[in-house]
């Protein structure tokens, strides 16, 4: 949200809420909520808050842990300390350094759906699945989030230098 977008609802971080959220204005969550939240105004998920559940909403920005894909008819912003592990969709989006995001994006300024059929001849790169370890939930302590984020850092790097030579061209 911007600076003068206040939220108009505020869920307190020792909030709980099991089951789904529908809002028609701009809204903050910085406790729990297992369920979707449907909002036609703005989100904001703060950095004590965890969701295990889908966003729907105009713009959405995450500080804090959402398990479930994020689709925004304008803009998700991902905040250094946001943790994402699901599929987001939106015309635009801004990743800060230190995000973990696990899943698939699709940023699509225009906003006019493609669909895309991919044939196993067209995908001539090599594919790496990142998946957090099967004792990674919600509840993940920081260490494990950090060791994911290394873990991605590394096959990212490792992707890079073995396609710098055929994609780059060597000289």
């Amino acid at each position: 949200m911007e600076e003068n977008e206040a939220a108009k609802t505020v869920i307190a971080e020792d909030v709980e809420i099991v089951g789904t959220i529908k809002s028609e204005h701009n809204i903050q969550i910085d406790g729990k909520l297992n369920g979707d939240l449907n909002c036609t105004g703005n989100t904001v998920i703060g950095s004590t808050a965890n969701i295990k559940g889908n966003i729907s909403s105009n713009c959405v920005t995450v500080l804090g842990q959402v398990n479930g894909n994020i689709i925004a008819k304008d803009k998700i912003d991902l905040k250094t300390s946001a943790y994402v592990n699901g599929d987001v969709r939106s015309k635009r989006m801004t990743v800060e350094d230190g995000v973990t995001f696990v899943g698939k994006s699709e940023v699509n300024p225009s906003g006019v759906s493609t669909s895309r059929s991919f044939s196993s001849s067209d995908m001539s790169q090599s594919v790496h699945e990142i998946t957090p370890s099967s004792g990674m939930g919600s509840d993940a302590t920081e260490e494990e989030v950090n060791a994911l984020r290394e873990e991605i850092r590394k096959n990212v790097k490792e992707e890079v230098k073995s396609k710098s030579g055929s994609f780059f061209g060597k000289r």
